[in-house]
């Protein structure tokens, strides 16, 4: 499976080059597994994998299931996704967002199975089902080469593998397979990048009516000597202020995420989307 585009991921060289966070998940996981092989046969599972009956005794297992895996082969694959498909989405948000984001989904994927299905889960697919949407999303009509020779735009590959594990899900309980966690990555995944896009939204048009009212300020008013003028003349200099600190923690937004701020620039954004609104 490997992807071709002229998309900004492109200097990836197909997948083929992994970044920072994505090396770290890749080396834990490879890691945790061998490890496991290491110890007694189901050791790992029992202590760190998520059992629904019994969170309230391990409640660590909503983030550990994520690292433990029951075979090569179920290793291989989960690494395998991870490998392609999460490259694009650190480089394209950073190495902390794209890290909150793999484990929010991941904790999606045992949220829907704490729900629906009271078996024990071990594995990475929920986050990485979630990182497969969040690059069909993101890479819609992006190639995906199945084996290498057969090519499918990114949204129809996880649009096919979201219908089948809502089927299996419904349909083959006992399979062994946690469609549910599959589920859950990719509802919760859906569900964050919608808010986080219609955030990414409201300050975009927060930034340009930040820009349009600096442009606006230093334009000068009528020549007068009221009270008004003077008051009107101050304001230009303290508008431009503020707004060159907006603009500032617009652009961390855009290269940190929104984790990144402060509570300070919070704040900062909060008090002028007000002043925003009661202008």
């Amino acid at each position: 499976m490997s992807y071709r585009t002229g998309t900004s991921f492109d200097s990836f060289g197909m997948g083929l080059t992994p970044t920072p966070m994505v090396k770290r998940l890749l080396i834990i996981n490879t890691v945790v597994f061998f490890v496991g092989v290491a110890l007694p046969p189901g050791f790992l599972t029992q202590w760190f994998g998520f059992h629904p009956r019994e969170v309230i005794f391990s409640p660590w297992g909503v983030v550990t299931y994520m690292f433990v895996h029951g075979d090569l082969t179920h290793l291989f694959f989960n690494m395998l996704m991870l490998f392609f498909f999460g490259p694009p989405l650190e480089a394209k948000w950073g190495e902390q967002e794209f890290l909150k984001f793999y484990i929010i989904s991941g904790l999606g994927g045992a949220a829907l199975s704490f729900a629906f299905m009271p078996n024990s889960i071990i594995g990475a697919s929920g986050a990485l089902y979630g990182v497969m949407l969040a690059f069909a999303m993101n890479w819609p009509n992006a190639p995906i080469y199945i084996f290498g020779i057969f090519p499918v735009m990114a949204k129809y590959l996880v649009g096919f593998m979201a219908i089948a594990s809502l089927l299996s899900a419904t349909g083959s309980a006992g399979s062994g397979i946690a469609h549910f966690a599959h589920l859950g990555g990719l509802i919760t995944a859906f569900l964050y990048l919608k808010a986080d896009w219609r955030a990414s939204a409201a300050i975009g048009d927060l930034k340009k009516k930040a820009r349009k009212k600096r442009r606006l300020a230093i334009v000068p008013g009528d020549d007068t000597d009221d009270k008004e003028s003077v008051a009107r003349s101050r304001r230009p200099r303290e508008d431009t202020a503020l707004y060159d600190k907006v603009d500032a923690v617009l652009d961390k937004i855009s290269a940190e995420g929104m984790s990144s701020l402060t509570d300070d620039e919070l704040k900062l954004l909060d008090e002028v989307s007000k002043k925003h609104r009661t202008n």
